[in-house]
């Protein structure tokens, strides 16, 4: 049964940078929105999906530059290239555009109008950092130089990833321009801003409003509440992008245009289809608008969007859903090494279908890390998958094939057991709309577990062995295939091409939602064939031998880009040392004697570690800051051990100083260990 009075649902995803290819990060968040979309299709909502490439900035002006074509020469190959990797994944937009489109432009001209005619748009001069060289200012990350605060070389211009110190790029010492080399000089211009201050209170209520998950209110809070900037959104020419109505030489910031990606994709797509565009972006109608995004850019998503939205006369989001970071076998990727997996990577190798149940079988709605860890990949998905859900399948079709020429029986053998697999359709669903799909996928498989032992207590090719025509074989058979069939009716909005095999295996039309409601009775299937095969490990290996072989040079440490923390490295690379170095080292076994959350801290916890008596017989107490966060309640860690680096400088951190380094050992999120306090060290006690 279709739904006959549909809710009207616009979906987007962030948009990927046309920079470089799509890789695993980028398929982790259009999986998760693919599977939500296509759960409520399958419910018979009116729900569509856009997207789009991200095609302005810098960064693409001196790829394009370098390769020796125009920037829209680029950006088109890369959206080919962006399109077909996704489509290798099955992820099924309704419309995938360009935010270098015609659409676009005037959409980004027309709100910025507005915003200016409403007051929201001011000009001052700034002074900037400019390459005398390259003839261009320079944003941050394409300065270098050494850190003001602790002298460490070779730091960007925002930020030293030694200390952590954060300071303007005028401050940064013997500063050079990654892009020439020259060393950047001071200049003036004149840009404009969007006066976001003035939205404070409004964002106050909008991020309290239900729109956004929890976690990342209470952030948006902290940034609320310690006062918001205006947000500079022009950049001087020569820029990639689209020039600023009555400012020649300015054009609008890559982030002013990119959001506005989502409408003008959607405008497109009304032109196809019918669809009124005022009615998904303008207050007042019975529609709702999801956006999915990590946890990367929740500012731009969740402050500057939703102002801007405000003051242009649009509606909000209806929610705005944040995830967090892609980890492989717990290692954050190093975009310099060129160590990540790109999607063409992975589809070289393996099935999608492998990897779309993987990544929903560990998401939830939090803003919770998600690691890939092969290892733990083709266990589970040969596990369940293959030896559970396919495994019903296998065991019953050769049965009702052979002896009773495809026919189904008339009626199932265990009616109460059918009846709970259908029963369990609300709760499935409930956790499909609440995006909980590991909670999801847990319901399903104890379904096939329970399917699976059916069938191994009434053992069909037992009685097969002295009647395979017999009826009770037939029966058994049947009610096996009708469990299968309610089983791929809840996993298809994961596995779409293995429902799409099932429902040619079975002779059925396509699969709904409300297809369990139903059995497949006095019906007549086709031939079994499998319909996944088991993950090989000999393909996992083959494809990070691929990844590995493409690494860049150690050192190698090329401009960032709008894509942080994704894919990542299953091998960190790092510098030897020879033994006089490690030796220099002091490890020693210490007593954790309190811990406490850091107040505006996703990653730290403050301990105070006991290392027993100094050289003077006093007590040598410790305050250390570690990124244990995600492993730990800090109160089930008074009375552990840990070995920590005794003779570490003391480190000047943003919450305090840190008097040293606690040592962990796992692969990280919830998996990193420390010693337990029956071990029989003792504070104090080196470790050799």
């Amino acid at each position: 049964m279709i739904n006959t009075t549909p809710r009207r649902i616009l979906v987007t995803s962030a948009l990927p940078y046309a920079n470089g290819p799509i890789h695993l990060g980028h398929i982790l968040e259009a999986v998760q929105t693919d599977i939500w979309v296509r759960f409520q299709k399958l419910k018979g909502e009116d729900c569509v999906y856009v997207c789009a490439d991200d095609t302005h900035g810098t960064a693409i002006m001196l790829r394009a530059e370098s390769e020796g074509i125009t920037a829209e020469a680029l950006i088109a190959r890369v959206n080919e290239e962006h399109q077909r990797d996704y489509a290798g994944f099955n992820i099924g937009f309704d419309h995938f555009h360009s935010t270098h489109s015609v659409e676009n432009k005037v959409l980004s001209q027309e709100i910025y109008k507005v915003l200016r005619a409403n007051g929201h748009i001011a000009t001052r001069t700034i002074t900037q950092l400019f390459d005398p060289e390259k003839n261009l200012f320079l944003a941050d990350r394409f300065i270098k130089g050494t850190c003001p605060k602790c002298k460490a070389p070779d730091q960007y211009g925002d930020n030293c990833e030694v200390c952590n110190a954060t300071y303007n790029p005028t401050e940064l010492l013997n500063s050079r321009s990654t892009l020439s080399g020259a060393a950047p000089i001071e200049k003036e211009s004149e840009h404009f801003f969007f006066t976001l201050p003035v939205f404070t209170e409004f964002l106050k209520q909008w991020t309290r409003s239900g729109t956004l998950q929890e976690q990342v209110a209470n952030k948006l809070n902290e940034w609320l509440e310690g006062g918001l900037q205006e947000w500079d959104i022009s950049r001087d020419a020569p820029y990639f992008g689209f020039e600023i109505p009555d400012a020649p030489g300015k054009y609008f910031y890559v982030w002013l245009d990119a959001p506005i990606g989502y409408m003008a994709s959607f405008q497109v797509l009304c032109e196809k289809t019918g669809r009124s565009f005022d009615e998904y972006w303008r207050p007042g109608h019975d529609t709702e608008l999801y956006h999915f995004i990590g946890k990367d850019i929740v500012n731009f998503h969740t402050l500057f969007w939703p102002a801007m939205l405000s003051s242009a006369g649009y509606r909000t989001p209806t929610g705005v859903n944040v995830h967090g970071f892609m980890t492989i076998n717990g290692q954050k990727m190093s975009k310099s090494r060129g160590t990540f997996i790109n999607a063409s990577d992975y589809l070289a190798h393996l099935d999608p279908e492998y990897l779309r149940y993987y990544l929903a079988a560990k998401l939830s709605s939090a803003v919770d890390d998600l690691d890939l860890n092969l290892e733990d990949f083709v266990a589970r998905v040969n596990s369940d998958v293959v030896g559970k859900v396919v495994n019903i399948a296998s065991r019953c079709a050769g049965f009702i094939n052979k002896g009773f020429d495809g026919m189904l029986s008339s009626q199932c053998s265990e009616p109460a057991l059918v009846a709970e697999f259908q029963a369990a359709k609300d709760e499935i669903a409930a956790h499909y709309e609440a995006r909980d799909y590991s909670k999801a996928l847990r319901a399903i498989m104890a379904l096939a577990d329970k399917a699976n032992q059916y069938i191994a207590d009434k053992a069909p090719w037992t009685l097969a062995k002295t009647d395979k025509s017999s009826a009770e074989v037939q029966a058994i058979c049947s009610t096996g295939l009708n469990l299968f069939r309610l089983v791929i009716s809840y996993l298809k909005p994961v596995l779409p091409t293995m429902a799409k095999n099932v429902e040619q295996f079975l002779a059925i039309e396509p699969l709904q939602w409300n297809s369990v409601d139903t059995l497949l009775l006095a019906h007549r299937i086709n031939a079994f064939s499998p319909l996944l095969t088991r993950v090989d490990p000999d393909k996992v290996a083959a494809m990070m031998t691929q990844v590995e072989s493409s690494r860049s040079p150690v050192g190698a440490s090329p401009a960032r880009d709008a894509l942080p923390n994704t894919p990542l490295s299953t091998e960190p690379i790092v510098a030897q040392i020879e033994y006089p170095d490690f030796a220099k080292v002091d490890l020693r076994i210490a007593r954790i004697v309190n811990a406490t959350h850091v107040e505006g801290s996703d990653k730290l916890l403050q301990l105070t570690l006991d290392l027993g008596l100094d050289a003077t017989g006093k007590p040598d107490i410790r305050n250390v800051f570690s990124g244990i966060k995600s492993a730990y309640d800090p109160a089930t860690l008074v009375g552990r051990l840990t070995v920590m680096v005794a003779n570490l400088a003391p480190r000047k951190m943003k919450f305090g100083m840190s008097e040293g380094m606690v040592l962990a050992a796992g692969p990280g999120g919830k998996d990193i260990w420390l010693l337990e306090p029956d071990s029989g060290a003792q504070p104090g006690m080196r470790v050799v």
